[in-house]
């Protein structure tokens, strides 16, 4: 059975310098910090790219199995998230590869400036993750309720797979999937998100 895949190509979301540190670990922050993180995501602007690949799917659950009519799997904890749903919103998004490049160069050259690559990549993928769920929300006056990605909980990681080939990720967005299950670019992420109520 075939599903309806979509892909959208966005302008960067708003960025959080708070949300940096976090991932920094720094609650509190020098000036020398803060103009690091400045010259860091001006650096990174022109190289990343907002890409997301998605498509609504029926659920059916029965216990801790769960049928997505395209591909079916077991998960408890996804079961919760899903429970009176009956579809499911599920995306790959990527922020591109050259965030990968940035960091990859500066380990060699300037590791502090590399973590900070790291935290700046973190941050626009869940940046990138959250303004498409609430455009979606808003287009179809429907609530999400909070992603869940393979490998969190009892979801497990193998379900990748089928997500990859669901989507056809390396086509549309540029992602892939190697042996290990790891995805390239690394700032990426694919998620299910259960349909919920009305807004």
């Amino acid at each position: 059975m075939s599903f309806l895949v979509k892909k959208r190509i966005y302008d960067a979301p708003p960025v959080s310098k708070k949300e940096i540190m976090r991932y920094l670990g720094c609650g509190e922050h020098s000036t020398e910090l803060s103009a690091l993180v400045s010259d860091c995501l001006s650096e990174a602007e022109d190289k990343l790219a907002y890409k997301v690949a998605f498509c609504y799917l029926p659920v059916h659950t029965d216990g801790e199995r769960i049928d997505l009519c395209a591909f079916s799997f077991s998960s408890r904890d996804l079961c919760k998230s899903l429970a009176g749903s009956e579809r499911v919103l599920l995306f790959g998004a990527t922020v591109g590869i050259g965030i990968d490049r940035l960091i990859a160069r500066y380990s060699v050259v300037s590791p502090a400036r590399a973590v900070v690559f790291q935290a700046i990549g973190a941050e626009r993928i869940e940046a990138l993750c959250d303004f498409f769920c609430r455009e979606e929300e808003i287009k179809t006056g429907r609530a999400l309720r909070p992603r869940f990605s393979p490998g969190y909980g009892d979801l497990p990681l193998s379900v990748q797979r089928d997500v990859f080939n669901i989507l056809d990720c390396q086509r549309s967005i540029g992602l892939t999937l190697n042996e290990s299950l790891i995805m390239s670019p690394s700032k990426s992420v694919t998620a299910f998100a259960a349909v919920g109520g009305t807004l």
